[in-house]
């Protein structure tokens, strides 16, 4: 009987020298985008969905977008005034927290702008999402197949059969305006058509040649808190050193 591949041991430094490789390799192509673009966006994706992402990547080929590890992006720049990259950069490291990320581009700042504020799509809420009005459906027949009737009982609409038609038998709030939706409610929304999120990605902040400028209220001012840092942080930063 052959060997399980499951049975394989894998000495854990060799996991450990290939995650500090890819932090490594990480930290030289974000200071190599910041030599060769001319403008760096420190950027906020609401509402993330992996195939709209990827539409945007394939509209921004000429740039690069980067999303994720914002430790390791935030340590490439250098997170304060004696450890950053270039000149202000540690403002914009300082910014990287949550669902943030980075844009390089050599393109205009208003083009880039323009873009982004035109560039927003509508898509369905998920658990946790704050609901943007109050959904009511009346009592009476639901136009949906009748094969989902005891999904939708499931869920908890009050709801039977009646002639092979679904029907709700009294009226039924499924959301309220300013409450965060529960994965009930979410798919409820979505077999009933309602996209009720908003997928945008907006510009927080903008760095050139180190002028670092506010684009947003909110725009970077958020800091990382040290109180995060871990043994991570502490390899990149000997990376950083190298």
């Amino acid at each position: 009987m052959p060997k399980s591949k499951r049975d394989k041991v894998v000495p854990l430094t060799v996991t450990k020298k290939k995650a500090y490789e890819t932090k490594k390799e990480l930290v030289t192509e974000i200071q190599g985008c910041s030599d060769k673009y001319a403008h760096i966006f420190l950027v906020e994706v609401h509402n993330e969905r992996n195939n709209l992402i990827k539409e945007i990547r394939e509209s921004w080929k000429h740039s690069r977008l980067f999303l994720g590890r914002n430790k390791v992006m935030a340590l490439s720049l250098g997170r304060t005034l004696e450890s950053e990259y270039k000149k202000d950069l540690h403002k914009v490291s300082n910014g990287l927290v949550g669902k943030r990320g980075l844009l390089f581009t050599n393109e205009k700042v208003e083009s880039v702008k323009e873009w982004f504020k035109d560039h927003k799509q509508f898509c369905f809420a998920r658990n946790g999402s704050i609901a943007t009005e109050t959904v009511v459906l009346p009592e009476g027949p639901l136009d949906l197949p009748h094969s989902m009737e005891p999904q939708l009982r499931q869920l908890g609409l009050p709801t039977k059969l009646k002639d092979g038609v679904i029907v709700l038998n009294q009226e039924h709030t499924v959301c309220t305006a300013g409450k965060a939706l529960t994965t009930q409610q979410a798919v409820i929304l979505k077999h009933l058509g309602n996209c009720m999120a908003e997928f945008n990605v907006e510009l927080m902040a903008h760095w050139s040649d180190g002028v670092y400028t506010v684009l947003s209220e909110m725009g970077a001012a958020m800091e990382i808190n040290d109180a995060d840092s871990d043994v991570e942080n502490e390899v990149i930063e000997d990376v950083n050193e190298n």
